[in-house]
C-alpha cells in the first residue's frame, strides 16, 4: 500500500506516530516558511503542515504543488497549538508535520472546484463526471446508497431470502413501456430486449421452489427522463411464495424502518404505514401518491353549490362534474399576480380556471361572492375549515381534471410555502388500485401495473361483464409524495392468467408466442406467490434529501437519455451494422 493510514482516521491518539498518507491536495495555503496541505482521500480531510526547518527538499516541492495533485507524505502525527483546533473537522485536533513529499500524479486546472459546494451546471458537472464524484456532497450520496443496499441484503438474508441473478438479454414483450432492444448477430432479424424488470423471470423461480427470491437488480426503460426517472435505474427486486398482500407489505415495512432507524437521522412520521386505498388517495389528494407531511386535502363541494346561482359550479354538477377546493393556511394575502401563476398552472392541467376565496373577519372575499348565498358561503367555510386569513382555492371540472389539476395545485403550494418538514419520512400504502384502465389510443383495456397481476379474488367475474370495476391485487408504497415501491399477488394458473390476457386483448396465438413459456410453467404446480420491487435509486434520494435520482446515480444520463463523458449513443461502424445484419434509414 502507498499509505500506512487513511487521512480521515487520524485522531490524538496517534500522536508520535509516523504515518504515510496519499490523496489529493484539497486546498493548499502558503504563509510563507510554512505551507499547509488539506490531503482528502475517501475517509475526509486532514492538515498537512510543510516546515522549511523540518525538511526543506519537501517544503521546496510543495510550493509547486497545487489542487487536486495526487500525492504521498511521510510524517509524524502532532496534537495542533492552543487555539488553532478545528472543531468542524474530524481530525481537527492533529495535523501531519511532512517529512517526505512525492508527487504521484498532477492535475490540470478542474473546470470546477472541487473543494467547494458551489452551483454547477449540470451540462459540465455530468461532462466532468469523475470529477464531480470527488466532491463531497457525492461521495456522501454514493456512501449512503452503498449502506443501503448493503443493508437490504443484510436484512434479506436474515429472512432466509436467496439472492439470484436473472438475464439481462431477454424477450420484447409487448405490454408496458418501450423496450431497450438488442440485435444478434448470430440469429439475423432477431432481437433480444433488455429487461424493464425481472418479472417473469421472478415468478419462474417461484414456479421453481425456491420460495423467496431477491436481486440488486438493473432494469432499462425507452421513456422519456425527468427528475425521478432514467434510461437505466436499480431496483431492490423480490418475490415470495405462499404468502398474500399482507405478507408482503409487512415484510418492506419492517425493512424500512429498520433501514431508517439504521442509517439516517430522519423521522418517520406514521407507524405502522397509513394504508389507504387508490379511492380514498384519489379523493382526498389528488394523487396516487399523496405526501402526507401536510394537510390542504381536498374537499368536496359539490352539494353545498349544487344549485349556486354561480353559472360554472352549478353547470359543473348538473353535468355530473365535481367542485372540488384545497384550503391553504395564512395565503389570504396573495396577489392577484400570484393566484393569475396558480391559475395557469391549472390550466395547463386540463382545468378551465381557478376559483378564489378569501377568509375574512366578516367572511369570504371574492370576484363571485355576489353569486353565493350567505348558505353557501357557510357550508364552504365549514367544509374547507377554512380561518380568517386562509385562501380557499376551488377548481370545477371532470373528477379526472379536478384530481390532476387540485392534486398538482397542493404540492405546488406546500414547497412554495415551506410546508413539508425535509426531515420527516411520510411513508404509505396505497392499495386496491384499478386492474385495467381503457386506452382511447388503442381501443382497448390495458394493465395499469402489468399482465401478470391478480385481481382481488372476487372480482375476477367482472373481467368479462365490467373489465373497468376490477380492482387489482396490488400495493404501492409511497414516501414524501413519491412512489418508491409496487407490487402485487401475481397469477399463478393458467386459466386466470388466460382471462387476463383475452380482457387485455391479446389472443391464444400472442398469448403462446409472448408468454407461452410461462403459461406452461403453470402447469407444473406454480405456487401462489407475491412480490414486490423498491426503486432503489429514488428511495436513495430522499433519505439523501435529494431532488432528483441523478445525484445519487454514479454516471446518470441526461433529460434527452445522453452520456456527456462518453459521448454516447454514438454511431457504430458500417462494419458493426453489416454484422448485425442492419442498415440505417434516414
Amino acid at each position: 500500500m502507498l499509505k500506512s493510514m487513511n487521512c480521515g482516521a487520524l485522531r490524538k491518539d496517534h500522536v508520535g506516530r509516523t504515518v504515510t498518507l496519499a490523496g489529493w491536495v484539497h486546498r493548499r495555503r502558503d504563509h510563507g516558511g510554512l505551507i499547509f496541505f488539506d490531503l482528502r482521500d475517501r475517509s475526509g480531510l486532514v492538515q498537512v503542515v510543510f516546515n522549511a526547518d523540518v525538511s526543506e527538499p519537501a517544503h521546496t516541492l510543495a510550493e509547486t504543488v497545487r489542487p487536486e495533485f495526487v500525492v504521498q507524505i511521510k510524517g509524524v502525527v502532532a496534537a495542533r497549538p492552543e487555539g488553532l483546533i478545528n472543531p468542524n473537522l474530524a481530525t481537527g485536533e492533529i495535523e501531519v508535520e511532512a517529512h517526505e513529499l512525492v508527487i504521484l500524479n498532477a492535475s490540470k486546472t478542474p473546470p470546477f472546484p472541487i473543494n467547494e459546494d458551489v452551483p454547477v451546471r449540470d451540462e459540465i458537472r455530468l461532462k466532468y463526471r469523475y470529477l464531480d464524484l470527488r466532491r463531497e456532497r457525492m461521495q456522501r450520496n454514493m456512501i449512503l446508497r452503498h449502506q443501503v443496499i448493503s443493508f437490504m441484503r443484510e436484512f434479506l438474508n436474515r429472512q432466509d431470502f436467496l439472492e439470484i441473478e436473472t438475464p439481462i438479454l431477454l424477450k420484447s414483450t409487448p405490454e408496458g413501456a418501450r423496450d431497450y432492444v438488442v440485435p444478434s448477430r448470430i440469429h439475423p432479424g432477431k432481437f433480444y430486449a433488455l429487461p424493464q424488470s425481472p418479472q417473469q423471470m421472478k415468478q419462474l423461480l417461484m414456479v421453481a421452489g425456491y420460495e423467496r427470491y431477491y436481486q440488486i437488480a438493473r432494469c432499462f426503460r425507452d421513456e422519456d427522463l425527468r427528475a425521478d426517472r432514467q434510461p437505466e435505474f436499480t431496483q431492490l427486486d423480490l418475490e415470495m411464495s405462499f404468502v398474500d398482500s399482507e405478507d408482503v407489505r409487512a415484510l418492506i415495512e419492517a425493512l424500512l424502518i429498520e433501514l431508517v432507524g439504521r442509517i439516517s437521522d430522519m423521522r418517520i412520521q406514521e407507524q405502522p404505514f397509513p394504508v389507504l386505498s387508490y379511492h380514498e388517495a384519489m379523493e382526498r389528494f389528488g394523487s396516487d401518491r399523496p405526501d402526507l407531511r401536510y394537510g390542504m386535502e381536498l374537499v368536496d363541494l359539490t352539494e353545498a353549490v349544487r344549485h349556486s346561482k354561480f353559472g360554472v359550479f352549478a353547470n359543473t354538477a348538473a353535468a355530473g362534474g365535481q367542485i372540488k377546493a384545497i384550503c391553504v393556511p395564512g395565503a389570504a394575502s396573495f396577489s392577484r399576480k400570484q393566484i393569475d401563476q396558480l391559475t395557469e398552472g391549472v390550466k395547463e392541467r386540463g382545468a378551465k380556471g381557478l376559483v378564489w376565496l378569501k377568509a375574512e373577519h366578516d367572511g369570504l372575499r371574492s370576484s363571485i361572492s355576489k353569486f353565493l348565498s350567505e348558505e353557501e358561503k357557510d357550508a364552504i367555510i365549514e367544509l374547507t375549515e377554512a380561518n380568517e386569513g386562509d385562501l380557499i382555492l376551488a377548481v370545477a371540472d371532470s373528477k379526472e381534471v379536478v384530481a390532476e389539476s387540485l392534486g398538482w395545485l397542493r404540492t405546488h403550494l406546500a414547497s412554495m410555502l415551506g410546508l413539508a418538514d425535509p426531515n420527516t419520512l411520510a411513508f404509505c400504502w396505497v392499495v386496491d388500485f384499478p386492474l385495467l384502465e381503457w386506452d382511447d389510443e388503442e381501443q382497448r383495456w390495458v394493465a395499469v401495473h402489468h399482465p401478470f397481476t391478480s385481481a382481488k379474488a372476487s372480482d375476477w367475474p367482472l373481467l368479462e361483464s365490467d373489465p373497468g370495476k376490477a380492482l387489482a391485487n396490488a400495493y404501492d408504497v409511497v414516501c414524501n409524495g413519491m412512489e418508491i415501491g409496487g407490487g402485487s399477488i401475481r397469477i399463478h394458473d393458467a386459466k386466470h392468467q388466460s382471462l387476463l390476457f383475452s380482457a387485455l386483448g391479446i389472443s391464444e396465438e400472442e398469448a403462446r408466442e409472448q408468454f407461452g413459456h410461462l403459461l406452461e410453467a403453470f402447469r407444473y404446480g406454480a405456487p401462489p406467490h407475491g412480490g414486490i420491487a423498491l426503486g432503489l435509486d429514488r428511495l436513495v434520494a430522499i433519505l439523501a434529501r435529494e431532488d432528483s435520482i441523478r445525484e445519487v446515480i454514479a454516471f446518470p444520463k441526461t433529460a434527452s437519455a445522453t452520456d456527456l463523458m462518453l459521448n454516447s449513443p454514438s454511431p457504430i461502424s458500417a462494419r458493426q451494422l453489416a454484422e448485425l445484419h442492419l442498415s440505417i434509414v434516414e
